[in-house]
């Protein structure tokens, strides 16, 4: 039976707080509200399932399925994971199975269906961002996970923009103050688009490029995190095409946003300049600290960023500086002797966050890594004292964890457990919490980047290498599930309302009894 709809408040709870976790219903945004972690509340999730086969059409014959409710078409390559809300699913894909005939070609697409049907609702389409074409990579597609307030959805969208969208779509009318959608989702050189009921309906649009010279490199894929009439948004400014230098060191790498407008509010002040390694594909956490809200920042370069939250009553008319709390260095050198910045940051030593830094329990979880895309092998897993204040490199490490590898995945932590898997040796490890212990590692297969989700008991991981697991959650190593998948898996899986939802690159599905 569907639960019923929980909005998130703006304050939570004190319980809600202390355990990081939320009741079981719709799945607003990735990850649990603040601290990211991946973890669910759902019961009476499947052990397993059977994909089925597909048709002559390319989809999946539901009649050849085992403990799948619907599937839905999806494009040919997918990176955002879904988000479940009243009664609608939103996820990114591209737009290599073009829904609409006037939308050809390689696009960003955000696709929403029912709930309980799979039916296609609607869909947001945008350009490539032809004024960077490296920021922008072939059939990456909207990989940004959008987070839904009520009737209102937030999300990047492939062209660096962050969008403020009506759920409903254009079925109750074109909302303003943006009324434009069909010159926005139109390339340039291309007459607009009459906006019909399948249609996105845009409600208010910032764009980092224009606004602030963001220039992102691969992708512009934040999750954007919303606290109260706020929203915090990872820019995703990188280097060039040649990896050799930061077009923009000027740009943020943070900035916060008002969620009823779009109007800035606040950016960094981190100083990371000219020092990313490549790009940064973090989204922000957040989580209370000794009475206070502090958020995160995972950067790209190399360092974990912690700085207050706003409060709206002290704004001003124009955007100010965030204030930075503390400032952890995640180079491995840089824990045992003095370790300046490198002369040169794109050398085969630079590390950088590309998973999202997960708060629990006064501490964040992160993974240090060097350029997993790059298949490059070296990472590690950091747990970090989130009380301690100003430069806290060699203060604040609680332990570390040095067989991890390179990783773009966010762990999950339930249980006194944490659960964290590498990209490119593919192998999940299952550690303590407290103290860095490893219990056990699993291969699960290479070029995973999608996350663990760990719910009812069971930790739920999807590869790249078309298989989907299910394990027993815990300390001991036990597999429920190998699944043999039709393509290849690069989202994370999403519990909500006794369902699960699993999205390869080309089909999502709804998967419960």
């Amino acid at each position: 039976m569907k639960s019923t709809l929980v909005v998130i408040c703006l304050v939570p709870v004190l319980s809600m707080i202390a355990a990081n976790v939320s009741p079981a219903a719709d799945r607003l945004q990735w990850g649990e509200a603040l601290s990211r972690n991946m973890v669910s509340h759902e019961k009476g999730l499947p052990d397993g399932f059977d994909p089925g086969q597909r048709d002559a059409a390319g989809n999946i014959d539901v009649a050849t399925t085992e403990n799948v409710r619907w599937t839905a078409r999806l494009g040919n390559t997918t990176y955002g994971s879904p988000t479940v809300a009243g009664g609608r699913v939103f996820i990114g894909t591209n737009n290599e199975m073009p829904r609409d005939p006037r939308c050809q070609g390689d696009r960003g697409v955000l696709m929403c269906f029912d709930e309980k049907t799979g039916e296609f609702l609607w869909q947001l389409v945008v350009p490539k961002f032809y004024k960077i074409k490296w920021a922008d990579w072939r059939l990456c597609g909207v990989s940004s996970t959008p987070t839904v307030e009520g009737e209102r959805l937030y999300l990047m969208s492939n062209r660096c923009e962050v969008m403020c969208l009506d759920v409903q779509g254009m079925a109750n009318g074109n909302d303003g103050p943006f009324t434009d959608e069909g010159r926005h989702t139109a390339p340039a050189d291309e007459p607009a688009l009459k906006p019909g009921p399948k249609d996105a309906d845009i409600v208010w649009i910032y764009d980092l490029n224009e606004e602030l010279g963001v220039a992102p490199h691969n992708a512009a894929n934040c999750s954007v995190l919303l606290h109260g009439d706020l929203l915090y948004v990872c820019t995703c400014n990188g280097v060039d095409w040649t990896h050799k230098f930061v077009i923009n060191p000027k740009a943020p790498s943070v900035i916060v946003l008002n969620k009823q407008t779009g109007k800035l509010v606040a950016r960094d002040d981190f100083g990371i300049g000219p020092d990313i390694t490549h790009g940064q594909w973090t989204s922000p956490s957040m989580g209370e600290v000794d009475g206070k809200m502090l958020a995160f920042h995972g950067s790209g370069d190399n360092w974990l960023y912690a700085y207050e939250a706003l409060d709206p009553k002290q704004l001003g008319d124009g955007p100010v500086k965030l204030k930075n709390v503390f400032k952890f260095n995640g180079h491995p050198a840089a824990q045992t002797q003095d370790y300046p910045a490198p002369d040169h940051q794109h050398d085969s030593t630079s590390y950088e966050v590309t998973a999202m830094p997960v708060f629990h329990n006064g501490r964040v979880y992160v993974p240090f890594t060097q350029e997993p895309f790059h298949r490059m092998k070296e990472g590690w897993l950091a747990c970090i004292d989130a009380s301690k204040t100003g430069d806290v490199t060699r203060s604040a490490l609680v332990w570390k964890y040095d067989a991890l590898g390179s990783s773009a995945s966010t762990p999950a932590i339930a249980d006194g457990l944490v659960y964290a898997v590498d990209f490119l040796q593919g192998k999940l490890h299952c550690i303590d919490a407290e103290t860095g212990k490893c219990y056990w590692i699993h291969d699960v297969g290479r070029n995973t980047c999608g996350s663990p989700l760990v719910a009812d008991g069971k930790v739920y991981l999807g590869t790249g290498m078309q298989l989907f697991w299910v394990l027993a959650a815990g300390k001991e190593l036990k597999v429920l599930n190998r699944i043999r998948m039709l393509n290849s898996i690069n989202s994370t899986p999403t519990a909500a309302n006794g369902v699960l939802y699993v999205a390869t690159d080309r089909h999502l599905y709804a998967v419960g009894k």
